[in-house]
């Protein structure tokens, strides 16, 4: 399950309403190869269904993960900062052995 924090939950509520999207959109969190730790994390809003899709709901935001992110991001958290040292959203992942300085990227 990934979860997601108040401050997150707000910036995606705006994205939403900002990008025109109804109700039958979802936040899609997956993981790619690159990156300079090796895989890299991505967000995006779809409303379609994919074979092997897993649903959670967490603070009120439908998420989806396909099988193989996943088994990457069981128990992260999803937070937004918004600080002097950067403004966007932040994984927490507790299966990320190695993250690179940015925080875009990590290694299990």
């Amino acid at each position: 399950m990934v979860t997601i924090t108040d401050k997150a939950k707000s910036k995606v509520e705006k994205l939403i309403k900002e990008g025109g999207m109804d109700n039958s959109y979802f936040l899609r969190v997956s993981v790619q190869g690159g990156g300079c730790s090796g895989l890299s994390y991505n967000l995006d809003f779809d409303n379609e269904e994919k074979k092997g899709d897993q649903f959670f709901e967490d603070n009120g935001i439908r998420i989806a993960l396909d099988m193989k992110s996943f088994l990457y991001l069981a128990g992260t958290e999803l937070d937004f900062t918004d600080g002097l040292n950067g403004k966007g959203f932040a994984f927490n992942n507790p299966n990320a052995t190695r993250t690179c300085g940015c925080g875009e990227s990590f290694s299990v």
